[in-house]
Formats: structure tokens, sequence, C-alpha cells
């Protein structure tokens, strides 16, 4: 058997690690996406995933086996596809226009034989209900019977240098027995350990069971880190003795809300599917977002209580924040309430400055100016927000020179600090 031709659909913090560990496996990858300038940077050689790093990248490309385009033509004759394409939320119901257009777009490279895998998050049925059908329209091809179709959640968790794609268990699925195997096959030529289900909507669930889990229990202890701000309890020891239980406790930490693609997101799909089909409200999921979707807001009236404190209006005042991605380490701005946080500080009147190694320019909110962490930026402050707790940035010179400190994240201490 010669070399095996996979398509990724998507090059974003799911595909492209996925396209790089392929071309490592041995397989003729396509990274197909619609964004040009995201496929001339990355021909290039130049990452924007900042665990995927340049030198890896040229690596894939030296091999001559990494193949970049935006023109589905490029797909045919592929033996595996994998769709890693966006799946937002649009006025809180799910937007899953991109799986179709990708499916209908390579649905006429789809042949016998061949095996389509879909890993973006969505509701349980999207796979068979939705995908399917789009690919047997463009191929005039059925699955089962002429060509294998399957579900893959992904885990990607960016920033984790523990946790990476090949040693994260891969949930794997298929539409029957012999679609299953495929699909297993192939994840067991990129990962350590896979772990097959019995269907596409189990596998489907799965993603949404563990965000969902998440987004919960991140509201608990949000909402459990406002009240002990009220009763005056320290709420960050009080978790850290919590946590020295070995059994029936897992830490959640608080922060100034939730963001990326999958915390705001995932568990809504699951809420949206179980109101659609069974008429009924998943209050947990409702609950944890409201919650979870408040905290910005809370952060900003705690900075603004501070400053008043100091006999200082908002209004005119320069604020230096500290992170401005939704997680730690990475550059990753979808849905950050850090971005939420500078935008109702600007509203108030602040001038809002940041500290954000892993920007990416484009991204930065309109009014916002990208500075480096120095004693200047940090003395000309008047209150200095720690929003993402990036590892590379020296807490100590924040904690011996700011004036005033509001810190979400628990990384700084002094008797100029609050905490949330």
């Amino acid at each position: 058997m010669g070399v095996e031709k996979l398509v990724v659909i998507g090059q974003g913090y799911v595909g492209l690690p996925l396209a790089m560990r392929a071309v490592e496996a041995g397989f003729d990858v396509v990274g197909l996406d619609l964004d040009e300038s995201r496929v001339k940077q990355l021909a290039a050689g130049e990452s924007f995933v900042e665990d995927i790093s340049a030198a890896r990248l040229s690596r894939a490309l030296s091999t001559g086996r990494y193949h970049l385009t935006t023109e589905y033509a490029d797909a045919a004759g592929f033996d595996f596809c994998v769709i890693t394409v966006p799946t937002p939320l649009r006025d809180g119901t799910p937007d899953l226009s991109y799986i179709e257009q990708a499916g209908v777009a390579v649905g006429p490279y789809v042949r016998s034989g061949c095996t389509v895998i879909l890993e973006s998050t969505t509701y349980p049925g999207t796979t068979e209900e939705l995908l399917r059908g789009r690919l047997e329209s463009a191929s005039g091809l059925q699955s089962p019977g002429d060509f294998h179709l399957g579900y893959s959640p992904e885990r990607i968790d960016p920033g984790n240098p523990t946790w990476r794609l090949e040693n994260t268990p891969k949930v794997v699925s298929g539409v029957d027995a012999a679609a299953l195997a495929r699909v297993d096959g192939f994840y067991r030529r990129i990962v350590e350990r896979t772990v097959p289900v019995d269907s596409t909507r189990v596998a489907e669930l799965t993603k949404l069971i563990e965000n969902t889990f998440r987004q919960v229990n991140i509201a608990l202890i949000n909402e459990l880190a406002v009240l002990s701000h009220e009763l005056g309890i320290d709420v960050w020891q009080a978790i850290d003795a919590a946590a020295t239980k070995p059994f029936g406790f897992m830490s959640f930490r608080p922060g100034p809300g939730v963001g990326g693609h999958c915390l705001p997101i995932d568990p809504c799909y699951l809420s949206w599917q179980v109101k659609r089909t069974l008429g009924r409200q998943f209050r947990f999921v409702e609950l944890a977002n409201d919650v979870n979707h408040e905290m910005p807001e809370h952060v900003v009236q705690r900075i603004m209580a501070g400053l008043n404190r100091r006999s200082r209006p908002v209004n005119k005042s320069r604020l230096l924040l500290l992170g401005l991605a939704y997680k730690k380490n990475t550059g990753d701005m979808r849905d950050s309430p850090a971005i939420d946080i500078a935008r109702r500080l600007q509203l108030l009147g602040a001038e809002v400055r940041a500290v954000e190694p892993y920007a990416e320019p484009h991204h930065v909110p309109d009014g916002v100016a990208i500075v480096d962490l120095t004693e200047r930026e940090l003395r000309a402050a008047d209150a200095v927000v720690v929003v993402t707790d990036h590892d590379g940035l020296d807490y100590g010179l924040v904690a011996r020179t700011a004036g005033y400190i509001f810190d979400a994240r628990n990384r700084c201490h002094g008797d100029n600090v609050e905490r949330l």
C-alpha cells in the first residue's frame, strides 16, 4: 500500500496539530483552509498556534507531504478526511453552516472506501442526521455501504505542555462496525490510545459532557468566590485546603469568566437540544452560563470600588490589564472575558493598556495599547488587573511596583493586592 492521503479541513487550533501529527505518522496531508492569509502564513513556515513551533511546521513542510490549499479540488483522491471547522452560536442557536458547507464542498471527492470523520463540537445526531446527507447528496454514494463516516471529538488543550494530541486518549465512533474500525485504525496511527464507543451520538455527547462538567464547576466556584468576598473569607485558601482531600474533590479555581470556543458554547448545544427535542430546560447549564457570563461585570465593579477607595474615578484612569487571551500561555482571544472587561472599562472612560505577549495584533480590541511589562508602565497605572496569568510574566515585579492590583488569578500578594 502506498502513502495514504489525508485531508484536514480547517487549519486552526484543532486542525493544525492534527495535520502535523499525521505528517509525522507518514500520511500525505492536505491542510485545507478558506482563510488565504492563514494558508500563506503557514506555507511560509510561520505558526500562529503556540503548541506548534515554527521548527515543527518547517519540518512538516520540508517532507513534501504537507500541502496547504484553499481549494477543495485538492482533496481529490483522499483516503481520509477530517473536518475541524468552527461551530459557533448565533443568538443562542447552534450555527452548523460551516459543517454543512464543508460536507457539500468535499462531497464530490468522496469515493468508494474512503473515510470522513467529523471532529467539530456539536449536538448529538449531527454526524448522521446532517453531515451524512450532505456527503451522500454531493457524492451519489451512501454510508454505510459505499464510504465510511465517523465522529471523534477533539480534545485539544492549547498551552498544555503535558497533555498533547498524541498522548490524550481519543474517543472514536462510526455509523457502523466497519466505519468504527476504519476510524479507530486511523487514530491509532496518530495517538497512543483510542476509546471506541457504540455510536456517533454517544461520541458527540461525550464532548458535551466534558465541557458541561467544567462549565458547571467553574460557575460554582465563581459564585462561591463572589459570596466569600462579601463574607470576608479567603476563598483561595479554602480551595487549597479542600484540595488536600485525596478523594471526592476536584479543584477548580475562580476567574474573570470563561472563554474560548468550548466552555461558553458547548454546554449551550446540549441545553439547546434538550429544549428543542424534549421541551425541557437544562437548568444546571443555564444557571452556570448566567453565573460565568456575569463575571466580567463583577470584575469591573470590583475595580471601580477599589479605585473609589483610593479617591480615583474610573473615568480618565489608566488601567493596565495583564493578559487578553482566554487561557494562559496562549494567544487565543475567542470570547475572552479579558476582552469584555477591557471594553466595559473603556465605556466607563478608562484608558486601557494591556500586556499580552502572545497577542496577534489584528485580534486586539480597538483603543487598547499593547505594551511591555515594565516598571514604568506599572508605576503609571492607576490599577493593574491580572486577568490572564501567563506564566512568563514577572508577578514579583508587579507586586513590588504597582500601587493597586486587582488579581483575578491569585498570582500576586501584598497589601496593595485585592483578589477575586
